[in-house]
């Protein structure tokens, strides 16, 4: 799937300003941004719900928007698209018709997408019976029905509790793993960085190149923080440290050392060396990587946007 120089107005408001990607078979693309950055814009135009502006999407090279890209696509809207008083079966029954399938074809891949999200036991049970969790990956698998090549998810573990949020997960892993693509938007930092080779997205609707969150990491100049409590002599401690190419920055204050370093993970080893070296004692390390929360932060700003 590509997306293309994208642009999308609403009046005077430019939702999605030059946005371009990529995203090959077997791979989970993640984009993130502050309410109102155009997440939701770009993946309705990508699921063709939405026509851009100018530019273009291509869905395994067709056009957003044909028949026959929405054949390639399955998209999971924020909001539920269920019925509550169809049983979970019936629901993903109803929408396999949608899809064009019928009899055992359509019955076995009922029975397959029930166990991938996890609902097999309560497959004839209602859908208003189900809790949020369960409703939300109910969602999911009706639009796995037709075996997709690309999943469009907005937002699928919003409002769910911790198991519920774990199965999606999980769910989208083996998805990916099986060699479908999937572009997902998220608010969790955590999921982020668990799942995804993360896009950025900010304010004003565009989007940063294509980039992982060490090379977003990189880019920014944030570092990584070893944080020492050290015994004995405190100035050879911070001598030695100081004489390491790995430390840019060694503040002090009594007894604790912050070294601020390229890489702690692999420094670490060297660092406790070569403090230790002269009698010092280490009562205490704590390593801080800079992760996707750092790095969203910097890029969108901290303030709320009004």
């Amino acid at each position: 799937m590509e997306c293309r120089c994208l642009r999308k107005n609403f009046g005077d408001l430019a939702a999605v300003d030059d946005v371009s990607f990529h995203l090959s078979e077997g791979e989970t693309y993640g984009l993130l941004g502050p309410n109102g950055a155009g997440k939701s814009t770009t993946i309705s135009m990508v699921a063709g719900i939405l026509a851009p502006d100018s530019g273009k999407v291509l869905v395994y090279g067709v056009s957003a928007g044909s028949a026959a890209a929405k054949r390639r696509i399955g998209y999971v809207p924020q909001e539920l698209a269920l019925y509550p008083d169809l049983t979970g079966r019936e629901n993903l029954r109803f929408f396999a018709r949608l899809y064009g399938l019928s009899g055992r074809a359509s019955a076995r891949r009922i029975d397959h997408v029930l166990e991938v999200v996890g609902l097999g036991d309560r497959a004839g049970d209602l859908a208003r019976e189900y809790s949020g969790g369960m409703k939300r990956r109910l969602n999911v698998g009706a639009r796995l029905l037709h075996q997709p090549l690309l999943l469009v998810l907005d937002e699928p573990r919003a409002g769910v509790d911790p198991q519920s949020r774990n199965a999606i997960v999980d769910n989208v892993r083996e998805l990916a793993a099986a060699g479908m693509a999937i572009l997902y938007t998220t608010h969790y930092m955590e999921e982020a960085e668990r799942l995804c080779d993360p896009g950025r997205r900010d304010r004003r609707g565009t989007s940063d190149s294509r980039r992982t969150r060490r090379e977003l990491v990189e880019r920014l100049g944030e570092r990584s923080h070893i944080s020492l409590v050290v015994q004995g002599d405190t100035a050879s401690a911070l001598a030695a440290a100081r004489a390491l190419p790995a430390v840019r920055s060694v503040p002090a204050r009594g007894d604790e050392v912050e070294l601020v370093v390229t890489d702690a993970g692999i420094c670490l080893p060297e660092v406790l060396a070569a403090v230790t070296r002269d009698g010092v004692s280490v009562r205490s390390v704590q390593v801080t990587e800079p992760d996707l929360k750092t790095v969203f932060l910097h890029l969108t700003g901290k303030a709320l946007k009004r």
